[in-house]
């Protein structure tokens, strides 16, 4: 492992250092955890060990229910990243009994209910431990466990409710839209065409409703449709039937319309169109879903070739598309630690739905990102704004820049969704709490937690 890797993963300093000084002091294990460690056995054969290794991560979990609400001090969080670092190394060179052994101390120190690093922790461990199983063992898929699609949804919609991570993505992006129809108001015969690549839950669009309906009137009616891409039929079905029940609500001067498309059947060759309507191309987080760079060029190709007014792109910071398993293991860690870290902006330590929020959606997202190589398969692609300007720019894409109301509203909604902790202003100074940042001459927008940004938004338009 190269040495600014090591240092790089040694100075996450958002949960080991800065999110220590704020936790409850003097909380610690009940006395009898000491009877869970037990020394490696020289003669226990490989076998053995995985065993028992398995034996402790049970153990784990059943103590974390039973001890529900006790924490440890925070300041273990610099030994357990030297001892998470050091398993990552061994698995990375194939020293798998070191692997072994450091997994099963892991799995005695971490807790999914301790602070934040030892949360994280939890589920990094747990990552390694299925690559070190692989897929053809029996326990690989009792380690990675998926949850129901009920599960999901349920940790998506407390996520969504507690924390301003896809609001900030979602107000922005709107508001981003909602002006481009406006600048085309006096031809686009007031209609706007919304083509979703990643419509999931329809979280999004509620609050654009909302904004078309508060501007019409009966002598201004507006069309609003919806195109979405979805993976399976049911999901876009309850999608629709929320989407036109929330629409019912508000005057019917706006004609609302939602078209779902399955992803792995549907194409838009013959995209119904009205004449001169304003189109515009979502594009939340669907590139950081595609798993080659290929396919985000065809992608790119395609939305420019259907003339778009904009384009609003969100994307997820960092580069773990990286080649090395080192490398994106390393910026996988950074990331999550500042998800895990925000987190105690948003939710007490024992909360259930913090608890929902890590296991069911960031537990899954950090398990998957350490094995997608198993297969063959590559990694999702996070890139730095730099990197996806450039791309963006060479697939003939100019960017848009971001209004000052949009700015201002991320502000606002920021303040009003952060509970404990102060709020930062990247011109306030400072590096602790949830911040927002405008970058590259106005043009982008990035919600950030202390020193690292999660998600950006940009704007578009073909040239």
């Amino acid at each position: 492992m190269e040495g600014s890797e090591e240092e790089e993963l040694l100075n996450l300093t958002l949960s080991v250092d800065a999110g220590g000084e704020r936790r409850k002091k003097g909380r610690a294990r009940d006395d009898d955890t000491n009877s869970l460690v037990f020394p490696m056995k020289s003669s226990e054969g490989y076998e053995g060990k995985i065993f028992r290794l398995l034996q402790m991560r049970e153990l784990m979990l059943r103590e974390d229910h039973r001890r529900k609400g006790v924490v440890e001090d925070g300041n273990n969080g610099l030994p357990l990243i030297h001892l998470l670092l050091s398993t990552a190394t061994s698995i990375d060179e194939r020293n798998y009994c070191a692997t072994l052994e450091n997994l099963i101390e892991l799995y005695q120190t971490v807790s999914l209910i301790g602070d934040s690093v030892q949360r994280v922790v939890a589920y990094f461990a747990d990552g390694l431990a299925a690559r070190l199983l692989t897929r053809k063992s029996p326990f690989y898929d009792m380690v990675m466990e998926e949850p129901t699609s009920e599960e999901e949804f349920l940790a998506f919609t407390d996520l969504y409710r507690v924390s301003p991570y896809y609001q900030f993505a979602h107000f922005t992006a709107n508001q981003a839209i909602l002006e481009a129809y406006e600048e085309e108001e006096e031809r686009n015969n007031k209609a706007l065409h919304v083509i979703d690549f990643d419509v999931s839950y329809g979280f999004q669009w509620p609050s654009l409703i909302q904004s078309l309906s508060e501007k019409a009137t009966s002598g201004n009616r507006i069309s609003l449709r919806i195109t979405g891409f979805g993976n399976n039929l049911k999901e876009l079905q309850e999608t629709e039937a929320r989407l036109v029940s929330f629409s019912k609500g508000f005057s019917n001067q706006l004609v609302f319309e939602f078209q779902g498309l399955l992803r792995s059947s549907s194409r838009l060759v013959n995209l119904r169109r009205k004449k001169n309507e304003t189109l515009a191309v979502n594009l939340v987080s669907y590139l950081n879903t595609l798993s080659s760079f290929m396919n985000v060029s065809d992608t790119l190709g395609l939305v420019h070739s259907l003339g778009p007014s904009i384009v609003v792109l969100v994307k997820q910071e960092g580069s773990r598309s990286l080649k090395t398993f080192l490398s994106r293991f390393t910026e996988s860690l950074h990331y999550f630690a500042a998800m895990f870290d925000s987190l105690d902006d948003c939710l007490p330590l024992e909360s259930t739905e913090r608890l929902r929020i890590e296991k069911k959606l960031l537990g899954k997202e950090i398990k998957s990102m350490l094995n997608y190589d198993m297969d063959g398969v590559d990694c999702p692609k996070y890139e730095r704004m730099e990197t996806w300007k450039t791309r963006m720019e060479n697939h003939g894409f100019v960017g848009r820049k971001i209004s000052s109301k949009c700015v201002i509203q991320a502000k606002l909604l920021l303040k009003m969704r952060t509970h404990y902790y102060p709020l930062q202003f990247e011109e306030e100074g400072g590096s602790g709490g949830f911040r927002v940042s405008e970058r590259d001459e106005g043009t982008v927008i990035s919600l950030g937690w202390q020193n690292r940004f999660l998600l950006t938004v940009s704007a578009w338009q073909p040239i």
